[in-house]
C-alpha cells in the first residue's frame, strides 16, 4: 500500500455551540484556541495524540461464498460488530463501547477482533489542522495464506476530517502480479494459441495446395481461424506481461477485445453461410450475402461498444461518481439486450437455413451432400447440448453457497465455452476443408440409383470430396474421363451404366 496517498480535503473545525469556524492552514501544531476546544479527553482516552487522529487499515481474508453475497456479514471475519438487536457497528463509538463491541482504548477506531481477523492491520495519523498529504512508511503487508483478501480503510473519529485516498493497491502473489483467479487462464490461452496456430497452418496449406479449386467460403473459414489465433495470442500475451510487470498493456487489452468481437461476428456469419448450403448446393448466395454481412456488422459494432464501455468502467471506476456509474451500467445493460436480440436472430436463421438445406438435399436424393449436413447438425447439437448443461452448471456454481469449483479453478468454467467454440470451428474446417473438387462440388448432382443385379443402370457421384463422405467411400476408386478431350475425369463414376 506504499503507493497510496492520504490527503486531507476538508479544513479542521472546532465546535462553538452550533457554530463552526475554519482551522488554520499551518502545517505545525493547531493554534492555541483550537487546541483548547478539541475533545482532548476523548483522544487521550483512545491513546491518540491530541493533535492528530488515526485512519485504520485492515487487510483480511474473506471466503469465496461471502464474496458472492452482497449482504455478506463481515463481522464473521473480525471487522465490525453487531448489537443484541442486530444493528451493525463499524466504528468504536461510545454506544459501541456500552454494547461491549470494543474496549475503551479503541474509541474513534475501527472495531476489530484479533481472534477472528486473519490478516494484518495498520494505521496512519492525520493532523486535526493544516494541510496534510501522507504515505505509509512501510505499506507492504505479508500475507502467508493463499485466499481472497479485502482491504478496508476507516475514518472513524467523529471529530476528524475528510480524507481522499489516491494511488494503486499493488497485489503480488507467489506466481507474479496476475490475480489468482486469472492465473490458470494464462496457460490456457497459451495452449489455445498453439492449437489455433496448428489449425491455421493445416487449413492454409490445404488452401495453397488446392488453390485452383478454391471457393469463397474457404476464405471466410480461414479468416475466422486467423482472428481466433490473434485473439488468443493477444490474451495470452496480455496476461503474461501483466503477471511479470504488474500493469496491463493497453494495446494488447484493446486488441483482443476488438479482434474477439470481430471473430464472434464473422463466426455467426459463417454458420449462416454453411447452413444455407454455400459451396455445397450453391456457388453464390447473391443478395443474401449483403443481409448476412449487415447483421454481422451490427453484432460486431454493438458488442465492441459494450465491451469497451465495460473496460472503461473497470479502469476508471475510482474517477466516476455513483450517478455516472449507474448511467454507464444502464447503457451496458441496454447494449447487452441488443446483442442478445441479434444473437436470437442469428440462431433462428441458422436453424431455419440448416433445416431448409437438409430438406432440399433429401428431396433430391443428394445423399452424399446430405451426409455432410447430418454431420454438421450433429456437431451443432452437441455444442448446444454442452452449452446448455454448462450454463446450468455455471449458475449452480455461482449461486451455491459452497461453490463447486474453487476460486483459483474458476477459469475452467469460462474456458469450457471457448473449447466448445473451437470444437464447432474445427468441425466446419474438416467438413469444408479444401480439396481438388471443391469448386465443382456445388454444380454436380447425385443421380438416384436405378439398377442392380438385374442389369439396370447405376450412376453415382464419385468420392472426389472426402469431407462429404464416409470413410469407407475410399473403397470406390474414382475414374476420370473428359467428354470433350476424351480423357478421364475424376468427378464421376459410372458403374455398368449407359448414358443417353
Amino acid at each position: 500500500l506504499s503507493d497510496l496517498t492520504f490527503e486531507v480535503i476538508s479544513e479542521a473545525f472546532v465546535s462553538q455551540g452550533d457554530d463552526f469556524v475554519d482551522g488554520d492552514d499551518n502545517m505545525g501544531d493547531p493554534p492555541r484556541h483550537e487546541r483548547h476546544l478539541m475533545p482532548t479527553e476523548r483522544m487521550l482516552d483512545g491513546g491518540i495524540e491530541t493533535e492528530s487522529f488515526m485512519v485504520d487499515i485492515a487487510v483480511f481474508q474473506m471466503s469465496d461464498a461471502c464474496a458472492k453475497n452482497k449482504d455478506c456479514d463481515l463481522t464473521q471475519f473480525g471487522v465490525g460488530g453487531r448489537t443484541e438487536d442486530g444493528n451493525l457497528r463499524w466504528c468504536c463509538s461510545e454506544d459501541a463501547i456500552d454494547f461491549g463491541l470494543c474496549p475503551e482504548d479503541r474509541l474513534g477506531r475501527l472495531i476489530m477482533h484479533e481472534d477472528l481477523l486473519k490478516g494484518q492491520t495498520g494505521s496512519i495519523s492525520i493532523p486535526f489542522a493544516g494541510n496534510s498529504k501522507k504515505r505509509l512508511r512501510n505499506g507492504e503487508f505479508e500475507l502467508e495464506e493463499s485466499s481472497r483478501y479485502v482491504v478496508v480503510f476507516s475514518n472513524c473519529n467523529g471529530d476528524g476530517r475528510d480524507i481522499r485516498v489516491t494511488g494503486h493497491l499493488i497485489w503480488h502473489s507467489t506466481h507474479g502480479y496476475l490475480p489468482g483467479e486469472l492465473y490458470g487462464f494464462m496457460y490456457f490461452y497459451i495452449l489455445l494459441t498453439i492449437v489455433y496456430a496448428v489449425l491455421m497452418c493445416w487449413f492454409g496449406l490445404l488452401m495453397q495446395a488446392n488453390k485452383e479449386s478454391r471457393i469463397p467460403i474457404e476464405k471466410w473459414i480461414f479468416m475466422t481461424i486467423i482472428m481466433g489465433s490473434c485473439e488468443m495470442f493477444f490474451r495470452s500475451s496480455d496476461y503474461f506481461l501483466w503477471n511479470v510487470r504488474g500493469t496491463r498493456p493497453t494495446l494488447l487489452l484493446y486488441g483482443f477485445i476488438i479482434v474477439g468481437v470481430l471473430k464472434r461476428g464473422v463466426s455467426r456469419a459463417l454458420l449462416v453461410m454453411v447452413s444455407l448450403g454455400w459451396g455445397v448446393i450453391k456457388d453464390s448466395l447473391g443478395s443474401t450475402m449483403n443481409s448476412i454481412v449487415v447483421l454481422a456488422a451490427a453484432f460486431t459494432g454493438v458488442s465492441a461498444f459494450r465491451d469497451l464501455m465495460m473496460v472503461f468502467a473497470e479502469e476508471d471506476m475510482t474517477t466516476l461518481s455513483d450517478d455516472q456509474e449507474h448511467e454507464l451500467f444502464d447503457i451496458v445493460t441496454i447494449l447487452t439486450f441488443i446483442v442478445a436480440a441479434i444473437d436470437v436472430i442469428f440462431i433462428l436463421w441458422i436453424l431455419d437455413a440448416l433445416n431448409g438445406t437438409m430438406q432440399y438435399l433429401e428431396n433430391n436424393s443428394q445423399l452424399r451432400k446430405l451426409a455432410r449436413y447430418l454431420r454438421l447438425r450433429t456437431i451443432l447439437l452437441c455444442a448446444i447440448l454442452f452449452a446448455t448443461i454448462w450454463v446450468v452448471f455455471s449458475l449452480v456454481n455461482s449461486y451455491n453457497k459452497d461453490a463447486i469449483v474453487r476460486e483459483e479453478d474458476q477459469w475452467i468454467v469460462d474456458g469450457a465455452t471457448k473449447v466448445n467454440y473451437l470444437f464447432v470451428l474445427i468441425g466446419i474446417c474438416i467438413l469444408w476443408r479444401p480439396n481438388p473438387s471443391a469448386r465443382e462440388y456445388a454444380y454436380v448432382m447425385e443421380l438416384p440409383a436405378s439398377g442392380g443385379e438385374d442389369g439396370e443402370t447405376e450412376l453415382e457421384l464419385s468420392a472426389a470430396v472426402p469431407s462429404a463422405m464416409d470413410d469407407d467411400d475410399d473403397d470406390f476408386p474414382a475414374e476420370k474421363f473428359d467428354d470433350e478431350n476424351g480423357e478421364h475425369d475424376h468427378r464421376f463414376k459410372i458403374d455398368e451404366g449407359e448414358a443417353s
